[in-house]
């Protein structure tokens, strides 16, 4: 089974985070930051990854600790999970419509990090979630498991929509990409990923 479990301790930030690749889409999220919380259970809903998040985080000063705290540790969870990365299949997308928004997510596991990040969030605020904090979540994420993820939004005005639509898309692109193909083999030329 891929799975596993990871603990971060910080001045800043107490994480507890379990990940389970093969999963149905189970969430348990207590991020102590609301909006967050409801993107990683869409994230988790739509990869099919079984997701527990605890984090106790200095959210009275703000929630920058905790956002990219959290993202660095889904991206370990992954690597983690993955292990040797062998027979997955390494490559997914996904182009989801989210009422006017059109968000396109496309993943390549490749052991290299690079995010390309291309949302235009109209608003600084969505409640009080800052929206420059979904760009610090997915920098922590690739950097910790590392792959090239492709962030586009094709089209959208509406804030909530295009950061729902991205953590959708980014759950069922990855689904894709961790997928075994039943090869038992490192998807790479170079017999290592």
């Amino acid at each position: 089974m891929r799975t596993s479990d990871i603990t971060r301790n910080t001045a800043e930030t107490k994480i507890q985070l379990k990940l389970n690749l093969d999963g149905t889409g189970k969430a348990d999220i207590d991020t102590g930051v609301g909006f967050l919380n409801h993107m990683l259970t869409l994230f988790a809903a739509h990869g099919k990854f079984d997701l527990t998040v605890k984090c106790a985080g200095d959210v009275e000063v703000d929630d920058h600790h905790s956002v990219e705290d959290i993202g660095i540790c889904l991206g370990q969870a992954f690597q983690a999970a993955l292990g040797d990365k062998r027979g997955i299949t390494r490559y997914g997308s996904f182009l989801l419509p989210m009422d006017e928004a059109l968000i396109l997510s496309a993943v390549d596991i490749s052991g290299r990090s690079c995010l390309c990040y291309g949302l235009e969030i109209p608003t600084e605020k969505i409640g009080t979630f800052d929206t420059e904090l979904v760009e610090e979540f997915f920098l922590g994420f690739t950097r910790n498991c590392p792959m090239s993820l492709h962030l586009r939004q094709l089209s959208g005005t509406n804030s909530h929509h295009i950061v729902e639509g991205a953590f959708k898309s980014v759950g069922r692109a990855l689904k894709a990409a961790v997928a075994l193909d039943g090869s038992n083999e490192i998807p790479s030329t170079k017999g290592v990923l």
